[in-house]
C-alpha cells in the first residue's frame, strides 16, 4: 500500500466558528486570524494505492461555484485537486474509488464539474461511496446546514449512476480501512481508519480538523450537536492515545499527522510530521 497527501488548497473560516465557545485570546495563539477574524485552513485529501484500488479519500470544494460564493471563503494556495494528483503520478481518470467522509462543500465539492449547465464526474470511472443516513440528512437539509450541502455538488453523483450508498454501520466497503462513525459535526460522517504498515492512521475530517481542537472543549460551532462530540472525542482521543493512532488532518493548515498522549490534563498534543516520515 502506498499513501500520498493530496493537497487541494486552502480556505478561510472564522475562527469563533472554529472554535465555538472557546475564547479568541486562546485559540488565536495556535491559529492566528487576520484582521477579518478568518483562519487560514487545508482542505488536504488523502489518496491510497493498493493493488488494482486507487481511492481517494474526499477531493476539496472544487471550482464550479458562482464568484459570489467563493467570495465568502478566501480561497488561496498554489495547489488544485488535479495538480496534486498529477504531482502523485495519476490523473483524475485513474482513481477506482472516491470515498466521501461527508457531503459539506469543502469535502465533496471537487467531485464534480460544471460547464454551462452540464455537470460530468470528474473521476468519470470512480464509484462514488456515501452512506445511506448520511445522503439523507444531506439531500432533506435541516435550516443549520442547508447552506452546507449544494444540490451540483451531490445530485450529479446519483444521476451519473457512480454512487454506492452503505449502510452506517461502521462496516467498510473497502478492505484497505476500516470506518468509525460519528454524529456530532453531522449525521453519520465516516472516519477512515486504514491500516498502515502495523499502524493506523486516522482521517480526522471534522472529528478533529486540527491540532488545535485536540482538547476536549474545543468544539466547533458549526457541529450540530456540540454535546455528542464532547463523547466522540473523548471516547476516541483515549483510544487513540492507548492505541498510538495516527491521527491524520484534513483542515490544520500547517500539520499533516500527529500523536497524542494523556497527560495529568487530559490527552493532549505528543508530537507532529508529515505523512511520508512515516
Amino acid at each position: 500500500m502506498k499513501l500520498s497527501v493530496i493537497n487541494t488548497g486552502f480556505f478561510k473560516l472564522d475562527g469563533g466558528a472554529m472554535f465555538g465557545v472557546v475564547p479568541k485570546s486562546i485559540w488565536n495563539k495556535s491559529n492566528p486570524a487576520d484582521d477579518k477574524n478568518l483562519c487560514s485552513w487545508a482542505m488536504r485529501c488523502l489518496l491510497i494505492e493498493d493493488g488494482d484500488k486507487l481511492i481517494l479519500i474526499d477531493n476539496g470544494i472544487g471550482d464550479k461555484q458562482s464568484p459570489e460564493f467563493y467570495k465568502h471563503y478566501y480561497l488561496h494556495g498554489d495547489d488544485t485537486l488535479v495538480g496534486s494528483l498529477r504531482n502523485a503520478g495519476y490523473s483524475p481518470s485513474d482513481v477506482t474509488d472516491m470515498f466521501l467522509t461527508h457531503l459539506h462543500f469543502d469535502h465533496c465539492g471537487g467531485g464534480v464539474t460544471r460547464e454551462g449547465d452540464q455537470y460530468s464526474l470528474v473521476f468519470p470511472k470512480a464509484t462514488y461511496w456515501s452512506n445511506k443516513a448520511h445522503w439523507k440528512w444531506a439531500t432533506e437539509p435541516n435550516a443549520r446546514e442547508k447552506a452546507s450541502f449544494l444540490k451540483d455538488n451531490i445530485q450529479p453523483m446519483q444521476e451519473s449512476g457512480h454512487l454506492n450508498l452503505i449502510e452506517a454501520n461502521g462496516s467498510s466497503p473497502l478492505p484497505q480501512f476500516d470506518i468509525l462513525c460519528v454524529n456530532g459535526h453531522t449525521d453519520q460522517m465516516m472516519i477512515p481508519m486504514i491500516r498502515y504498515n502495523g499502524k493506523t492512521i486516522c482521517y480526522m475530517a471534522d472529528l478533529l480538523p486540527s491540532t488545535g481542537h485536540i482538547p476536549l472543549a474545543y468544539v466547533m460551532g458549526y457541529d450540530t450537536r456540540p454535546l455528542i462530540t464532547l463523547e466522540e472525542k473523548g471516547r476516541f482521543l483515549d483510544e487513540a492515545a492507548s492505541k498510538g493512532y495516527i491521527l491524520f488532518f484534513e483542515h490544520d493548515p500547517v500539520n499533516e499527522c500527529c500523536t497524542v498522549k494523556q497527560t495529568e490534563k487530559g490527552v493532549r498534543l505528543d508530537r507532529t510530521f508529515k505523512l511520508d516520515e512515516l
